[in-house]
């Protein structure tokens, strides 16, 4: 790869003004595909949830998905859009390897959802990004390119096509252009994916799992000179799959175009391709002229033409938006917005409100979920909610604490066994006799032992020095495995040395 210039990003927004756009593919979680009764499990395997239907063959008639027109008009409702009373489907005819008609049916002119808005927050300020448009079509296949360096078509020995992946419901979320945000343009892109991801996921049509390619995005960026009443030439990077990388895409884009412009160069309309090891951008194809895609209406398909009646129920139906669940819950748990912010952005909001729903304090679910499990899950490469342990279990992990027959210490060794698959905490406590031990008798025993073996910690507790209590209660600790109280253990050495 080219070594490519670059301004660096404070410079570049200095002197330029970023335009961002961002077209957010989403696959929905259907039974079905969206014109045939093909399954759509992913992970199968390849071509072997195909059907006449999906692959094109002659005489196959399509027959629209009811459930995928709902979902999509629940999307648009949640992103507060026009619901079209009549639209229809068109065919967008291009050749690609994993098209297997040799045309996609889609919407074009006549799209379902239109003109709609999402409010993302960042840094304490609220951003209104313009949706454009909220259209339905089918996926394509998928092309396994072997061999080469890079997992591209350059440079690999062979391709392979599964098109089990063809003809799943795919919503296109476009938005407008999204101007005046400055520096703060690569932070509102990744904002807006990340709410968006939310919204879509608490509506229950797609699990937009951007790993598996349910939630796909491209990331469109221009720069103009600050003051200028024109906005620059725009290019596309194509299908970013995280979070992390739809904000990288954007920085880098940045820096590269403003090196261009400084130049004294023109920035290529075109589509470019993110490599998520460096972060960089490389060109892929020229989009200087528009594609003739011969749009034409479906001629298999009839118009949709959704009852106002209906519309209305799936309003009705709408869930509390993630950003209203978030300032409730805020308000409810007594959070700051720091403490709100490291619940979202560690993925444990919605384990915490179900551990909380089990029976912990808001304390107790947020201590353990943002602590021993964030990092038992950051370790494991998972989001906290995928580990094997359920809110129920961190609430009854939490309670044996509370009541005093688990400490933190085996609390930890209790939600290890949790995870590797042991039991329900309290199976876990009595097989390996986790209990704190809470016999006095045994406790006063073990302090006199600890005393009696370093006489000269002893002395100074005794002259007031209670801070040197330390090694005492370390000793105690010690003998009883680490299953004593150690706040208990502490005020029996000083009561003992008073």
């Amino acid at each position: 790869m080219t070594t490519q210039t670059l301004v660096p990003f404070g410079e570049a927004t200095g002197r330029y003004e970023p335009v961002i756009g961002l077209e957010t593919h989403v696959e929905l979680g259907t039974r079905t595909k969206m014109f045939c009764g093909c399954t759509t499990t992913f992970g199968a395997e390849p071509n072997s949830q195909v059907c006449p239907v999906c692959l094109g063959l002659p005489g196959s008639l399509p027959v629209v998905n009811r459930v995928a027109i709902e979902y999509t008009i629940r999307i648009g409702l949640a992103l507060n859009c026009t619901i079209a009373a009549w639209c229809r489907f068109a065919r967008k005819n291009y050749f690609y390897p994993d098209m297997p008609k040799n045309f996609q049916i889609s919407q074009y002119d006549e799209p379902l959802c239109t003109d709609g808005y999402l409010d993302v927050t960042t840094a304490g300020q609220t951003i209104r990004v313009g949706i454009e448009r909220v259209h339905l079509e089918e996926d394509t296949g998928k092309s396994l390119h072997v061999g080469g360096a890079t997992g591209r078509i350059h440079g690999a020995e062979y391709s392979l096509v599964d098109y089990n992946r063809a003809g799943i419901p795919l919503v296109e979320i476009v938005t407008k252009p999204v101007a005046g945000t400055g520096a703060d343009a690569p932070v509102v892109a990744r904002a807006y994916v990340t709410e968006l991801r939310d919204l879509v996921r608490s509506l229950g049509v797609s699990d937009v799992r951007m790993e598996e390619g349910s939630l796909r995005c491209d990331v469109n960026v221009s720069l103009s000179p600050r003051g200028s009443s024109h906005w620059g030439t725009r290019t596309e990077t194509k299908n970013v799959n995280s979070l992390r990388s739809v904000q990288r895409a954007v920085e880098f884009e940045i820096e590269r175009q403003a090196a261009v412009l400084d130049a004294g160069g023109r920035v290529i309309q075109e589509t470019r391709h993110l490599h998520e090891d460096s972060g960089t951008t490389t060109s892929g194809r020229s989009k200087e002229e528009a594609q003739d895609y011969r749009y034409f209406p479906e001629p298999d398909l009839v118009p949709v033409a959704p009852p106002a009646g209906w519309v209305a129920q799936i309003r009705a139906s709408l869930p509390e938006a993630p950003s209203a669940r978030r300032a409730r819950l805020q308000a409810e748990w007594d959070l700051s917005d720091l403490d709100m912010d490291a619940l979202s952005n560690a993925g444990a909001l919605d384990p915490v409100a179900e551990t909380v729903a089990a029976g912990a304090s808001p304390a107790d679910a947020r201590k353990w979920w943002l602590g021993e499990l964030a990092r038992r899950a950051n370790h494991a490469g998972l989001e906290p909610s995928a580990l094997a342990i359920t809110p129920a279990q961190v609430a009854r992990v939490a309670e044996l604490v509370s009541s005093g027959v688990l400490n933190d210490g085996l609390a930890r060794e209790v939600i290890d066994a949790v995870l590797d698959g042991e039991g329900d905490p309290d199976q876990v406590v009595a097989a390996r006799g986790l209990a704190v031990v809470s016999d006095e008798g045994a406790l006063a025993a073990a302090v006199e032992a600890a005393i009696a073996a370093h006489p000269d910690v002893a002395a100074k507790v005794r002259e007031g020095k209670v801070a040197a209590a330390g090694p005492l209660v370390g000793a105690v600790m010690k003998a009883t495995g680490g299953k004593a109280d150690a706040a208990r253990v502490r005020q029996l050495i000083l009561d003992r040395l008073s």
